[in-house]
């Protein structure tokens, strides 16, 4: 297989963004940047990611698009806009991890997380711990977080995540990420990352050789 190909293939077939798929326009702005985190406590449980994403549709459509709504918001309300997407199990838990999250980054950071990425001060590492004091990331929703993220935080560049490491590998692309990042302007490098996990989670290796 071609490495252009391949990586062709998987941009053109799996190289939406969550953030996207979620609605979510992104830029270096306090509000989208709250979307993109509100969307990894979503994905931060074993849930489907289009389930996760649909509720992040659901929460924005009843204006919980900062971290004051979602604060001033109604623990019911917010259950009830996470089951019209059918996030069960996990709604009650997770309409209260918002709700104590968004409390959490207004008391810290007056809402804005671009406070916290400054305080990381360039050190992937500690940005990564900031990002998991908030309830319910754990290290995968810090790395779902830093894998969108590089799109408009440029010093992220290049971040493929474990996941998105193997499936590379299995495709045949170089598997690091310094490597991965040699096969794409650095400003799809987010979409790039995205297609890899999207594979993984599809479980669509083969489709995705065949396509190249």
């Amino acid at each position: 297989m071609d490495t252009a190909d391949v990586t062709a293939a998987l941009l053109r077939d799996h190289g939406r963004t969550y953030a996207d798929e979620a609605g979510i326009t992104l830029r270096d702005k306090p509000a989208p940047l709250y979307q993109l985190l509100v969307l990894t406590v979503l994905c931060s449980i074993r849930i489907k990611a289009e389930i996760a994403t649909a509720a992040a549709r659901e929460l924005f459509a009843a204006g919980l698009r900062t971290p004051r709504a979602m604060a001033d918001s109604g623990w019911q309300d917010r259950v009830d806009a996470l089951g019209r997407a059918h996030y069960v199990r996990y709604d009650e838990s997770t309409a209260t991890a918002l709700g104590d999250g968004a409390a959490l980054l207004l008391d810290r950071y007056a809402g804005d997380l671009r406070k916290l990425h400054a305080r990381a001060d360039g050190d992937l590492g500690r940005l990564r711990e900031l990002l998991q004091e908030v309830p319910r990331i754990g290290p995968v929703g810090a790395d779902i977080f830093c894998r969108e993220a590089q799109a408009v935080w440029p010093d992220l560049r290049p971040f493929f995540d474990e996941r998105a490491c193997a499936t590379a590998a299995e495709l045949g692309l170089p598997h690091t990420p310094d490597g991965l990042a040699k096969l794409v302007p650095a400003a799809d490098s987010a979409r790039l990352a995205a297609a890899l996990v999207r594979v993984r989670l599809s479980k669509r290796v083969a489709d995705t050789r065949r396509a190249a």
